[in-house]
């Protein structure tokens, strides 16, 4: 049986669940958490934690080496095209010429809403620039379906906002997306706990990315792994097929020919 696994820009994942690096109190809990969780692509902000930039402090690559793990540099904290563009070139000087990174371009600091107009702008020039982008963006079908033509090799509409751990607020418009595309979809923003990874998966996301979620639970590394079986269990189940759903209509479970007496 061929295994059933995540590719991205042509390389092939087991785990389904990328994970951030942010929000934990230290790096031993940051590395305890992404093992429980079984996560091999883990995102870092590059304006918020140090991968070199500052050889005076502690650097995430000791706690969690490249050799290990696929970093997804993304741009967390830009608010305009050109500083997410400057960002991640400077995430790919100090990753050795990584290009396999994640665009997010915020539009005010209050919700973390995604900036499309910026987002466009941004991708279409770190597509041509030679980057592989997965884009963080609104659930929008029509944004979703643009980002995708301008090259960009996964598609990240946010289920809500940043942060919120509301969960699933449109899974209408995912849908939508779902169908729509050719390249992986993955929830990125608003997951709060296991079920919500879960219905990401059940409705056909190819991944969940989370992290607050995870290091702000009040024991990050057992949610990480609850989260590593939520997102199998609801691959699972969409790969099953649901039964349909039935209005005011019984069925027994057991077959109702043969019974003793009858």
């Amino acid at each position: 049986m061929t295994p059933d696994h995540l590719v991205i820009a042509g390389k092939s994942y087991a785990s389904r669940l990328l994970v951030g690096t942010g929000k934990y109190k230290d790096f031993a809990e940051t590395r305890a958490a992404i093992d429980a969780s079984g996560a091999q692509i883990v995102t870092v902000a590059i304006r918020r934690m140090n991968i070199g930039q500052d050889p005076n402090q502690p650097s995430l690559l000791d706690a969690l080496p490249p050799s290990q793990y696929t970093y997804l540099p993304n741009t967390a904290g830009c608010y305009t095209a050109d500083d997410a563009i400057r960002t991640l070139r400077l995430a790919r000087e100090l990753l050795d010429g990584h290009s396999l990174v994640k665009l997010e371009v915020l539009g005010d600091p209050q919700t973390l809403f995604p900036n499309m107009p910026e987002t466009l702008k941004a991708a279409e020039v770190l597509v041509k620039d030679g980057f592989q982008v997965m884009v963080y963006c609104a659930d929008d079908p029509i944004q979703a379906k643009l980002l995708e033509n301008l090259g960009c090799v996964a598609i990240m509409p946010l289920a809500s906002l940043i942060g919120s751990g509301m969960g699933i607020l449109n899974p209408w418009n995912l849908k939508l997306i779902i169908d729509a595309a050719k390249v992986p979809v993955l929830v990125d923003a608003g997951v709060g706990t296991a079920s919500d990874a879960a219905i990401a998966m059940e409705l056909g996301c190819d991944g969940v990315l989370m992290n607050t979620a995870i290091a702000g639970a009040q024991n990050p590394v057992l949610m990480a792994g609850a989260m590593k079986k939520a997102v199998e269990a609801g691959r699972e189940a969409f790969l099953a097929g649901r039964m349909p759903k039935k209005f005011y209509t019984a069925s027994p479970s057991s077959p109702t020919g043969g019974l003793i007496g009858s």
